[in-house]
């Protein structure tokens, strides 16, 4: 069939908003002129879905029907809304029914609710656009504008904001899902973080639960605890004017495995040291980027609040204390930018490196001298080719002041996160590329049977970092299941919560909460 219907915005300013009717839903089979770009809209080009329909969607009423559909004709349901999950958690064979919401984009603010809606198939990009140029706020999430917000925001939602504002879950108001209930019709549920909401449970766990687990997102709403008034402009953070993006670049060829160490240990001490929520670095995010040596450098992208007196002297001493003994030396480039043109920055692409394997999780202490041993010799391995890559982020500030329970994200005490991941360009690769990352994983995590275990140090995985291996356990030999991996304490309440709306299991994938 072919699109129809008039384009909706993605934002509108002001303190009221009217929305368009929505534009008729349209499928999408094989053999359909748009089919081979939908299907294959996904990052990771080793899994490509071969569904029998695909929605764009424009609506929940439109949502609600493609469910029923599923549930009728036993057809397994999926839902894509930026395309960007590492796993075949949407792009799997068994899915026959793909539910698009990528024309669900609108961003605007609800009096209603008193809050930002944000419709589950817009993107970072367009979700910062519009709150900025509409009011002046911003929602804290991830770095990369071409993401979804749908899946990303289940997640938990992660980003340069978030050590000085928390995860963009921190601010959810509320939620709306279509749940394929007990038996019946689909219902589309509204879900708030009132204590008193019959569907509480269900707002929960779109806190850090995962995307496709209790039913398809439609839309979000957002407002900070304990913002007041009717203000739309007073309901979420503000984010600074401007920013300092520097980055950092060592050349492999001065890193001796003695300087390598020096500066990841000098890392994680400085970290250990600057996460509380009151510290000057709150401000602040970097990301540790430990491409492998075939790449030539590794590199610190640090962003920061460049509105502030002080932001040069700490960006120079965070520089230093990383530098400290190790004898490589750094290039620096600085430049300020203003806010939106930082956040609307496009994504490095790996051009037709587009295959991938990856994983991530947390780090409640620094990574000991073992471990980055096992770090460097799988970074300097000579006969890895891929786009290797072990990415540290800043975690802690503002985040970790919430409680592990009072959202389904349950990971509130670590100082970095961490992702170990590889881009590849041909099939004929796959196999090699997927045992150099559960090399690395294995290495680092060899005491702990080759997965970040909750401990002292570690604090499991991010559901938004997927990694299916996890629950095999020819892979994962910690003795650890996968879901306390992922969600620790908080796995027995979703279960609870997908048995309540989901007991049948509709939806599901390789990662996915089982019903209590």
């Amino acid at each position: 069939m072919g699109l129809s219907g008039a384009a909706t915005p993605a934002f509108a300013a002001g303190s009221r908003h009217v929305a368009p009717p929505p534009a008729p839903a349209v499928i999408v089979r094989p053999g359909d002129i748009q089919y081979a770009a939908l299907a294959s809209r996904g990052y990771n080009t080793r899994f490509v879905a071969t569904p029998d329909e695909i929605w764009l969607v424009h609506s929940a009423d439109q949502v609600k029907k493609a469910v029923d559909q599923a549930v009728g004709k036993k057809q397994r349901i999926t839902v894509r809304s930026g395309g960007h999950c590492f796993e075949d958690l949407v792009d799997n064979p068994d899915f026959r029914l793909l539910v698009d919401t990528k024309e669900m984009n609108r961003v605007y603010f609800d009096p209603d609710m008193n809050a930002f809606a944000v419709e589950s198939g817009a993107t970072l990009g367009q979700v910062y656009a519009a709150l900025y140029q509409g009011w002046g706020v911003v929602l804290p999430g991830g770095v990369c504008p071409e993401v979804g917000a749908g899946g990303h925001v289940a997640g938990g939602g992660y980003g340069p904001l978030s050590r000085r504002f928390g995860l963009s879950v921190d601010h959810l108001y509320a939620v709306e899902v279509v749940v394929p209930g007990c038996e019946g019709d689909a219902r589309v549920v509204v879900a708030t973080r009132r204590p008193d909401d019959p569907n509480h449970d269900l707002w929960w766990a779109h806190t850090g639960g995962g995307g496709g687990n209790f039913g398809i997102v439609t839309k979000y709403w957002f407002r900070t605890p304990g913002a007041t008034g009717t203000d739309p402009s007073g309901l979420l953070p503000k984010p600074p004017a401007r920013v300092l993006k520097t980055m950092v670049t060592w050349q492999w060829s001065e890193l001796t495995e003695a300087n390598f160490t020096r500066l990841v240990m000098n890392h994680g001490a400085w970290h250990a040291a600057n996460s509380s929520a009151d510290s000057p670095y709150a401000m602040m995010h970097s990301s540790f980027q430990l491409f492998s040596s075939m790449a030539t450098i590794v590199q610190l992208d640090i962003t920061m609040d460049n509105t502030l007196p002080n932001t040069k002297s700490l960006l120079d001493a965070y520089i230093a204390a990383l530098s400290a003994g190790v004898s490589a030396t750094p290039k620096v480039d600085s430049q300020d930018l203003a806010w939106l043109d930082f956040a609307l920055t496009p994504s490095v692409t790996y051009a037709n490196w587009t295959r991938h394997k990856s994983m991530g999780g947390y780090m409640r202490k620094p990574f000991t001298q073992t471990q980055v041993s096992a770090l460097y010799r799988s970074l300097t391995d000579p006969t890895h080719t891929g786009g290797g890559l072990v990415y540290l982020a800043a975690y802690g500030g503002k985040i970790n002041t919430v409680g592990s329970a009072d959202t389904a994200m349950a990971q509130r005490d670590s100082i970095l996160k961490i992702w170990y991941a590889s881009n590849w360009p041909d099939a004929a690769r796959d196999q090699s590329e997927v045992d150099w990352i559960r090399g690395v994983r294995e290495g680092v995590h060899a005491s702990t049977g080759g997965y970040p275990v909750p401990n002292d140090q570690q604090d499991g995985l991010y559901i938004n970092y997927p990694d299916v291996d996890s629950r095999d356990p020819k892979y994962n030999t910690s003795g650890v299941p996968w879901s306390t991996l992922y969600y620790k304490d908080n796995y027995p309440r979703l279960q609870r919560v997908k048995r309540a709306y989901d007991p049948r299991n509709v939806f599901r994938n390789p990662l996915s909460i089982d019903p209590a």
